[in-house]
């Protein structure tokens, strides 16, 4: 038997093959697609995952806006910031973000950067996440293909 052909591969920046998707958030829970969004932006469901690289997809959410909140959370749930200054710290709801024009970019982004891995690598991974609220967006000259975000567990 040749043990040389049971190497593990180990992706590198090189050697990853990055694709674009495009995930259609109508009528779906905010943080079932928040997870299933940050496993493909990881690279989790590719057979050459390596933990330590970006091997994950692009992925373009259309339809952001219409991703919704189970339960009470559009009005109970409270996203917290501050401002950097004394008595600075604010406080929004879903209901309110939603208000916002770049709101449901807020949402997502911050259901998705959750579950990533924190540190260096979370921090680049999260730049390969683009959020539009309806069906148009930048990306046609990558020709990104559709995929339902159902499929994947």
């Amino acid at each position: 038997m040749d043990t040389l052909s049971y190497k593990t591969i180990s992706a590198n920046r090189e050697t990853v093959k990055k694709e674009w998707v495009v995930v259609d958030a109508t009528d779906q829970v905010v943080g079932r697609l928040a997870s299933k969004v940050a496993k493909l932006i990881r690279g989790k469901y590719k057979p050459n995952f390596t933990p330590h690289v970006d091997c994950g997809d692009n992925v373009i959410i259309i339809n952001a806006s219409k991703a919704m909140f189970t339960g009470k959370k559009e009005t109970d749930k409270v996203y917290t910031r501050y401002t950097g200054y004394p008595g600075g710290q604010r406080f929004q709801t879903p209901e309110q973000l939603r208000r916002r024009p770049d709101g449901m970019d807020k949402i997502l982004r911050h259901a998705v950067k959750g579950m990533l891995p924190k540190g260096r690598l979370g921090r680049q991974l999260i730049d390969n996440l683009y959020v539009y609220n309806g069906t148009e967006h930048l990306h046609e000259a990558q020709k990104p293909k559709a995929i339902d975000i159902n499929e994947y567990k």
